[in-house]
């Protein structure tokens, strides 16, 4: 008798977008096949988010991730994955030149990672590039609120929204992806009003992170979530202590080693 294997299939674009007011969009970002893997259990899409510059690299913001480096932790996610949607997040200077320039380096990146979705910042300003490119079949993912690769311009990481008379524009944001065929938009670093009215406003599912419980969706930082941050945002809920974990085992390693109580005959070949 011959036993058949369930085929496992990713999680789609046109499935992300009709959860609009559904069931809440669970996500996080991953950098690597390792954790990925872990993540693809529970999440319906993950980001490769360009925060892997400061989490992973050292880097003081994202501004500093190339290319080259979103490619190749995308091609990591992907391989380490089964059933999430994978979206990369296109760096600093690969998209704002042009339509035409943003559709070059989408291009490559969905080539080379096989992921299912890119994902940029901006509103209004990019609304032309995003119709560009999911005229031409490359699914968007936007980004507005609090947009870190503009973080220099802001001033630092500052909460928007504060000041009621600047909604408008974030509405006015919220709206123009909407109509130039975003799937879906994150609403970063906003105050919770805001973004629930924004939620309300636009037609695609809105996934927050420091925003409003009333988005379609959530996600935050892995790293974060998982202590491993010595810093962590006012936002983040860490669900476990994984830096303190790590550093106590690198600890008693270190003294196994010197105290010669590693390897024991169970660690050795005879």
């Amino acid at each position: 008798m011959s036993s058949q294997t369930e085929t496992i299939r990713r999680v789609t674009v046109p499935q992300i977008a009709r959860r609009k007011g559904g069931e809440p969009i669970v996500s996080l970002t991953s950098y690597h096949a390792h954790t990925a893997a872990i993540v693809d259990r529970y999440a319906d899409f993950i980001l490769v988010g360009d925060s892997l510059g400061m989490v992973m690299h050292g880097m003081e913001s994202t501004v500093g991730v190339s290319l080259d480096l979103m490619i190749m932790h995308g091609r990591a996610v992907v391989r380490g994955t089964k059933r999430a949607l994978i979206v990369v997040d296109m760096p600093f200077g690969s998209y704002e030149e042009s339509p035409a320039m943003a559709f070059r380096n989408a291009a490559q990146i969905m080539k080379e990672t096989q992921c299912g979705a890119v994902k940029l910042e901006g509103g209004a300003r990019m609304a032309e590039t995003i119709r560009f490119l999911t005229e031409r079949g490359i699914p968007v993912m936007a980004h507005i609120g609090l947009t870190p690769q503009s973080s220099h311009v802001m001033g630092g990481f500052k909460t928007q929204g504060r000041n009621e008379d600047t909604w408008e524009a974030h509405l006015e944001d919220a709206r123009a992806v909407t109509e130039a065929g975003a799937f879906a938009v994150v609403l970063e670093g906003m105050v919770e009003p805001l973004a629930a009215k924004i939620t309300k406003a636009v037609d695609i599912p809105t996934i927050g992170i420091g925003a409003s419980a009333e988005c379609d969706g959530q996600i935050l930082v892995l790293e974060d979530m998982l202590g491993l941050n010595p810093w962590t945002p006012k936002f983040v809920k860490v669900y476990g202590q994984l830096g303190p974990m790590i550093e106590d085992s690198v600890k008693r390693y270190a003294e196994d080693v010197k105290s010669r109580a590693f390897p024991t005959e169970d660690e050795v070949y005879r």
